[in-house]
């Protein structure tokens, strides 16, 4: 695998715009190097693409995904980072779980107001 990538071989890997590369890299997500006006992508930079989109895929903000990448520490067996974001799973599954809720109780509604005025339209076309 190769050590270095050009923006447009990481947005076709991932399927991303170079827009969105530009913006994680405008935000201090990403460090490329210039050669030139070019941006020359590290494997380590490839690598918190990857995170960064999996936290987002997971509703993570760009925030803390920042966050927890940002936690990285080899030499402690990233104890501090994996805890955290066990915890940012926790809640965000806990915030998921609620809205389900939310979205079953309105969708329940909905069917029943649906069927009210099904019954109403049925008594009004009868007469």
């Amino acid at each position: 695998m190769t050590s270095e990538f050009s923006i447009s071989e990481l947005a076709r890997e991932f399927d991303i715009t170079p827009r969105t590369i530009r913006f994680y890299e405008e935000k201090g997500l990403l460090s490329p190097r210039r050669n030139g006006s070019a941006r020359i992508f590290s494997a380590a930079d490839r690598v918190r693409l990857v995170l960064i989109l999996r936290g987002k895929r997971i509703g993570f903000s760009l925030e803390e995904s920042r966050d927890i990448i940002d936690m990285y520490e080899p030499a402690t067996a990233n104890t501090r980072q994996l805890e955290t974001l066990m915890n940012k799973i926790y809640e965000k599954r806990l915030q998921l779980e609620q809205q389900k809720k939310e979205i079953n109780a309105m969708i329940r509604d909905l069917k029943k107001t649906e069927s009210t005025c099904r019954d109403a339209l049925l008594v009004s076309n009868n007469k």
